[in-house]
């Protein structure tokens, strides 16, 4: 539920400003307890790191807002805004956290409670953010301490993980250029960063997924049971890549993954730090 929400697009860089955030934040009238302090979520759209698409953006921003969540939609480093050679993509999502919490009494958002979602490739920078966020050069270029970019959790939504036999080539091949060494794949490769300091997880994914193979979402899940992170994981049945939202809304209807919107609000209202 919200009343007047405003939107608005920062720009998070001012030598780069096609890397944008749009804020949607919800009314702040003083009789509606609700629209108090909110949790918040960054949202982080695929298109397989050749642009922010668009069925992964506004429409999964109304979603959360009306379930209670003030959210932000980055538009980062892709082959059609600039170089997408690593770690560029991460630097952007730690400057999005860092603009959230930065800005968090003006944005009426709780900063303890700042989620990220992503969806395909944009799930593979999520999942990055979640493991890779402890990057003490990227703290120094940001100007942040130590853990500000930390999500509290991550929503991976039928997202790449892997870059071993059940990875997506496209996107690896974007993120890292021409250096296909191993140790490099192995290091933008979020199943293989997983630690103890890794956040949180929600996964979801369909069974019968052929763009992003559902065994990205089975071996980060290994990943996360290994190191005893906590997480919670749907596999739907049936489905293809893309389903955003699964409703009318974004074309799509496949009742069977219909319950991952509301599932993965009741697992973020149950975090607590």
């Amino acid at each position: 539920m919200f009343q007047h929400h405003t939107t608005e697009v920062v720009q998070l860089f001012p030598e780069r400003p096609q890397i944008t955030l749009t804020t949607y934040v919800a009314g702040t009238d003083k009789s509606l307890r609700f629209n108090d302090k909110r949790r918040a979520i960054l949202i982080l759209p695929g298109g397989g790191y050749s642009g922010c698409a668009a069925i992964e953006s506004e429409p999964i921003a109304h979603h959360f807002l009306a379930a209670g969540f003030n959210a932000f939609v980055l538009e980062y480093t892709t082959t059609s805004t600039g170089s997408p050679l690593w770690p560029t993509p991460l630097i952007d999502a730690s400057a999005a956290m860092k603009y959230i919490r930065d800005h968090a009494d003006e944005l009426h958002v709780d900063p303890n409670y700042v989620f990220v979602i992503g969806f395909s490739a944009g799930g593979h920078l999520a999942a990055a953010l979640g493991t890779m966020w402890d990057n003490d050069e990227i703290e120094k270029l940001l100007g942040m301490e130590k853990g500000y970019n930390r999500p509290t959790g991550m929503i991976l939504s039928y997202a790449v993980t892997s870059k071993a036999i059940h990875g997506h080539t496209r996107s690896f091949a974007k993120i890292l250029g021409d250096d296909r060494s191993k140790e490099s794949g192995d290091a933008v490769s979020p199943e293989l960063q997983v630690s103890e300091k890794t956040c949180p997880a929600f996964i979801w994914h369909t069974r019968t997924d052929p763009g992003v193979l559902v065994q990205n979402a089975l071996v980060f899940a290994k990943a996360l049971a290994d190191h005893e992170i906590p997480f919670e994981m749907h596999i739907y049945p049936e489905g293809p890549h893309g389903l955003s939202l699964n409703n009318d809304v974004v074309g799509r209807n496949y009742p069977a993954a219909n319950q991952w919107t509301w599932d993965s609000v009741r697992w973020m209202k149950s975090i607590e730090v």
